[in-house]
């Protein structure tokens, strides 16, 4: 089917142009999201007669996105997840748990304009693409932790695992000071003896 595109759509073309794309692609996501027309003579005619106005909110909304983009991009984000001792997490962070969390940052953000290049199924810090405009694209962190503490160990450059490797070596340390101990006492009673 041939549309003409009302915006640009990513990998596809530009605002104005005439494409060919599957029909399902057409009917199901680009005609219901007003992303584009069918392409036919009256189609065309509205779209030549329209296409200034188009162009005009295009170029603001993209302004407004770029302005937003400033505040955004490169903020942190926190979100709490159980996980297990080696840092797998019990399910995966989705693109609704980064839209709410930057919600509660302060920042208005849509599921759909977040991309997980892949999912988030462990702790530690994972870069995401926000999309807040067909041509503006910005980048976050997401902080997964357990809690509000090992976020902020996190943060400062610490994963879990060294933390854990860590909390064991301080463990096994203790436990042989304490094995001293106990063979330096039995060592003392046989002296006695």
């Amino acid at each position: 089917m041939q549309v003409i595109l009302l915006q640009r759509v990513a990998k596809l073309g530009q605002m104005g142009e005439v494409v060919n794309v599957k029909d399902g692609y057409a009917r199901n996501y680009l005609l219901p999201q007003g992303k584009a027309l069918r392409a036919n003579e009256s189609n065309i005619k509205s779209f030549e007669a329209k296409k200034a106005q188009l162009e005009a909110d295009n170029l603001e909304t993209r302004k407004e996105a770029e302005a937003f983009a400033g505040k955004l991009d490169g903020q942190q984000f926190i979100v709490i997840r159980s996980a297990s001792d080696a840092g797998a997490l019990y399910g995966s962070v989705t693109t609704r748990d980064v839209a709410e969390a930057a919600t509660d940052g302060g920042f208005t953000v849509n599921r759909a304009q977040v991309v997980l290049d892949r999912p988030i199924k462990d702790l530690g810090l994972h870069p995401v693409t926000v999309v807040l405009h067909p041509e503006v694209a910005v980048k976050v962190s997401i902080n997964v932790a357990r809690s509000v503490e090992e976020a902020e160990l996190q943060a400062s450059g610490k994963s879990i695992q060294e933390l854990a490797a860590e909390a064991e070596a301080a463990a096994e340390f203790e436990i042989a000071e304490l094995f001293d101990e106990i063979g330096a006492a039995q060592g003392d009673e046989e002296d006695d003896r």
